[in-house]
């Protein structure tokens, strides 16, 4: 298999999953619905402290999975690689499995694991500091005020759009391409594809630009033209840069996140599914 498709094996065969009595850790979004589950879920299958935990089942909605994935990328008292096991106690749920409270070690153990690389932002401001920052769905570009942004595309150290003028543009993973990217009119990417989507947001000039499919191992620098009239602000999932004049956005291929879903209903079907729904 070509080091670059994402890996996809069944859970029993990660030598990081442990799934025991006391092995498992709970975390909940703060609403009732996930505290009443993770409750239940505690009392029958024990808890285990996040450092020491062999998997983690998080209980909330696509937004608090996010948040845990980004814990399990080395953060916040989660070790690098920990797989992830999301149930569904919020609304959309996409990269959640749907709740339930038998036999959980058992359905660990069958799930198929899903192994991602996030994106890493590099983003340069008005006042030369630098913040570096990852995101797993996208980073985007945004303008900060009424005036749409001017921006220069680079790809691979070439000028590929001398000026983009749009409300913002952004770059999505392949796990992230049915989130803002689809809302953008992005496309829709497998996992196994290696594409990068290059989404244009609300574009004026070209007028009829309507993106780019870039190959994993490409290297996007944006340049913010007329920063003072126009400011732009880079958003890397949840790290928000404003007043930015470069950004410089590519895969890390060093840093991967393992997430767990229920056999049959992997990541890579659901993106598959999510394209034949009205």
């Amino acid at each position: 298999m070509s080091p670059l498709v994402p890996e996809l094996t069944a859970a029993a065969a990660l030598p990081s999953l442990r799934v025991g009595p006391g092995e498992i850790a709970f975390v909940n979004a703060p609403t009732e619905l996930a505290a009443d589950s993770r409750a239940r879920l505690v009392a029958r299958y024990g808890d285990c402290p996040l450092p020491e935990a062999g998997c983690v089942v998080a209980l909330g909605g696509d937004g608090f999975m996010l948040e845990t994935l980004h814990r399990a990328l080395g953060r916040r008292g989660l070790r690098r690689g920990i797989p992830v096991y999301g149930m569904n106690c919020g609304s959309v749920g996409f990269l959640m499995n749907p709740f339930g409270e038998d036999d959980l070690p058992k359905r660990l153990l069958a799930a198929q694991a899903a192994v991602l690389h996030p994106l890493r932002m590099r983003a340069t401001t008005l006042s030369d500091a630098v913040e570096e920052a990852l995101a797993l769905n996208e980073v985007s570009l945004l303008r900060q005020l009424r005036q749409a942004a001017k921006i220069r595309i680079t790809v691979d150290g070439r000028v590929r759009l001398e000026e983009l003028i749009c409300d913002g543009i952004l770059v999505s993973t392949p796990a992230g391409s049915t989130a803002y990217n689809l809302s953008a009119h992005g496309p829709i990417v497998p996992l196994s594809a290696n594409l990068l989507p290059l989404t244009p947001i609300s574009a004026f000039r070209p007028r009829r630009w309507r993106g780019a499919l870039l190959p994993s191992s490409a290297e996007v620098l944006f340049e913010v033209l007329e920063t003072d009239k126009r400011p732009v602000a880079a958003v890397a999932d949840f790290t928000e840069v404003r007043d930015v004049v470069s950004v410089a956005v590519s895969e890390d291929r060093a840093i991967e996140v393992t997430v767990l879903f229920d056999p049959d209903q992997g990541l890579s079907e659901r993106i598959i599914t999510e394209q034949f729904t009205a």
